[in-house]
């Protein structure tokens, strides 16, 4: 299988620290949310992977309705990422993920078939898949 595309971050000093990526389009402070005993401020890894799989969760929709009766316009898609982090196994740690996805323009049973086939074939949806709880409420508008 071929890469379609590839990027690489890298991060010092942890969740107190900094990410950048190669090209330099990400150059982001981090800081240990005040919830985790931290000083706030800044962005953590928990935002940037509720992001990350917010914006391909819905481009996935968009992938999904690309010829099909039911297209959706990318400004009729909405999509929420709840990303919790909780205690693991074994002193570990656990992510979970709730997804909330609007789709404008298409009825109850449309909308719910249609991110039914985004989860199936969006990559993080597909990477984290039997590892981490990934709960998706669905409506219109």
């Amino acid at each position: 299988m071929s890469t379609l595309y590839t990027t690489k971050v890298t991060a010092v000093g942890g969740r107190n620290g900094t990410v950048r990526s190669e090209d330099g389009v990400l150059d982001l402070v981090l800081a240990m949310p005040k919830e985790l005993g931290g000083k706030g401020g800044a962005t953590n890894p928990e935002q940037l992977f509720a992001a990350g799989y917010a914006a391909c969760f819905e481009n996935a929709v968009i992938h999904v309705t690309r010829g099909k009766e039911a297209s959706v316009r990318d400004s009729d898609i909405e999509v929420v990422g709840d990303v919790g982090l909780q205690p693991g196994a074994g002193g570990g740690f656990a992510l979970s993920v709730a997804l909330d996805v609007t789709i404008a323009g298409v009825d109850q049973a449309q909308a719910e078939e249609i991110v039914q086939a985004a989860h199936a074939v969006c990559p993080y949806s597909n990477a984290v898949r039997g590892n981490v709880d990934v709960k998706i409420n669905v409506s219109t508008r």
